[in-house]
């Protein structure tokens, strides 16, 4: 009787699948999940990209946040359990995530034309197309103070954050060596441009964590994107590094006393990603195409002030957003890009020494990366 009443069921649930070519698909899907930094920066993606996405595919789209790196991918791969399908990465944490194939290839042929006709290959700009990735937004990691706190004298340059005599008090820094092992030279007289030459050297390693030294007892660690907004909120510091674009409403929509330096800002291009081995591989690659779109990168500087990666976007983009943007000429001097190549090689050794500087006394709340 069990067996008749098994071979009953099977074959209805073949009937049903022969009558209903979709039936088999449909109890397959799932909905699309775009990973993130969260904040006001997963705002102003929600905003620019997954509602206008939701709308136009009529497919649900669920954003999820994480702290970069990609121990996570690397586990979702490594076990053939990949739940995501569309990652926010930093460039050299893409470009080392490409080479241990945790990503899936891009073709980049397959993009949309800017609005304004312009081929992808020429419109996205340079170093927004990589093997597994498509740029999208330029940001910057940057200084910020509360001009309350400072006293009389504004700082004026980069070297000024690692002078704790003129201008006394805590020091908020992203516990990761990028970005801080490259201003500790430049603050020390390296040029931008020999900025990773020097670091490459165990003398320029040396000279760099020097400089670091001299403000080891007063820096407060952050590790997610909101933090360093919230340690100047409470007074906790009084100057920080922090992504450029979340000072974007601290200072515009909400009239916070605060100020960016853009001295020896790094800035670095944020791309789209796939993880090797989801589902949804055809979705996704239709989310980056709709989100990198020149349309959509405009619209998010409505929400935050990152520069658009690809060129058609920029006239699109409202004239008061352009001067805080990363990419404006006015805030470029003694820029320096983010050598994404340079890190994904070296990142790993520096990394150690990083960890083992911190471990010698620098004590103060930890955390992964962003």
């Amino acid at each position: 009787m069990r067996s008749f009443v098994l071979a009953g069921s099977i074959s209805l649930a073949i009937t049903l699948v022969q009558s209903n070519g979709v039936a088999a698909q449909t109890s397959l899907q799932k909905d699309l999940t775009v990973v993130s930094w969260g904040g006001s920066y997963t705002r102003s993606q929600m905003l620019a990209y997954v509602k206008p996405f939701r709308e136009k595919s009529n497919e649900w789209v669920v954003m999820e946040t994480y702290n970069g790196g990609l121990k996570e991918i690397r586990e979702q791969v490594e076990t053939e359990n990949v739940v995501w399908d569309v990652v926010d990465f930093e460039l050299s944490d893409l470009i080392r995530g490409c080479r241990e194939g945790l990503l899936e290839k891009i073709d980049h042929s397959t993009l949309p034309a800017g609005d304004d006709g312009t081929s992808a290959k020429e419109d996205f700009i340079p170093g927004a197309f990589t093997e597994c990735g498509v740029g999208q937004s330029v940001w910057a990691t940057v200084i910020a103070y509360d001009n309350n706190s400072v006293g009389g004298d504004r700082p004026t340059q980069l070297a000024d954050f690692f002078d704790v005599v003129k201008f006394p008090g805590k020091r908020g820094l992203r516990r990761d060596p990028r970005v801080i092992m490259e201003w500790a030279l430049m603050a020390d007289g390296v040029e931008p441009g020999k900025v990773y030459g020097t670091l490459e050297t165990e003398e320029g390693q040396k000279r760099a964590f020097s400089v670091l030294d001299k403000i080891r007892t007063s820096i407060v660690w952050w590790a997610t994107g909101s933090e360093p907004v919230e340690l100047l909120n409470s007074g906790a510091v009084v100057m920080t590094s922090v992504w450029n674009g979340r000072m974007f409403r601290p200072i515009v929509e909400q009239g916070k006393d605060y100020t960016i330096l853009w001295d020896g800002q790094i800035w670095d291009i944020d791309s789209w990603g796939i993880p090797k081995g989801t589902y949804n591989v055809n979705k996704a690659l239709d989310f980056i195409k709709f989100a990198t779109s020149s349309s959509q990168l405009a619209e998010q500087t409505k929400y935050i002030s990152y520069g658009p990666a690809r060129k058609s976007s920029m006239v699109l983009v409202e004239d008061a957003v352009k001067s805080m943007l990363p990419t404006s000429q006015e805030n470029m001097t003694n820029a320096l890009q983010s050598d994404a190549e340079w890190w994904a090689t070296h990142q790993a050794e520096l990394s150690i020494k990083f960890e083992q500087w911190l471990a010698k006394g620098s004590r103060g709340p930890s955390g992964s990366p962003r």
